[in-house]
């Protein structure tokens, strides 16, 4: 399985340490890339000198939240190529068929039991991993 770079943007520190928790505990080499919000994601991006591979998305953020942000991201013609996937508590009907129409790549609910969360990024990741991504 191909190692990714994955661009984090979440501002829960909480979340952010589970999720390095959960790579680590899996033992995979991914590259993990940390914004706590779209402001800060959209500066990493814009240098475009090391793309991520895939994004994962929460949406209740603070400055941009994550829909606004989708919409910067798919209207730049480099950016838009790469895979969003959005990894949330909100089971909100309107985001997800919001965030669908703006052109993710997925839509993962974050479950409250930790063995769940780790099953879920586990297969979230080997999905990605083996998937033919565009080298941009």
């Amino acid at each position: 399985m191909k190692t990714l770079t994955i661009l984090l943007i979440e501002d829960d520190m909480i979340e952010v340490m589970k999720l390095n928790r959960t790579i680590s505990s899996l033992q995979l080499n991914h590259k993990i890339i940390e914004a706590i919000n779209g402001e800060e994601a959209l500066k990493i991006l814009e240098k475009k000198d090391e793309l991520p591979d895939i994004i994962l998305l929460d949406l209740n953020m603070p400055k941009i939240n994550g829909i606004e942000f989708l919409g910067i991201l798919k209207n730049d013609p480099i950016l838009k190529y790469i895979p969003t996937i959005i990894l949330t508590t909100s089971n909100n009907q309107r985001d997800l068929l919001e965030c669908y129409k703006i052109g993710i790549a997925g839509y993962v609910l974050k479950p409250l039991k930790y063995e769940e969360y780790v099953s879920k990024i586990e297969k979230l990741l080997a999905y990605w991993s083996i998937n033919e991504l565009k080298q941009i």
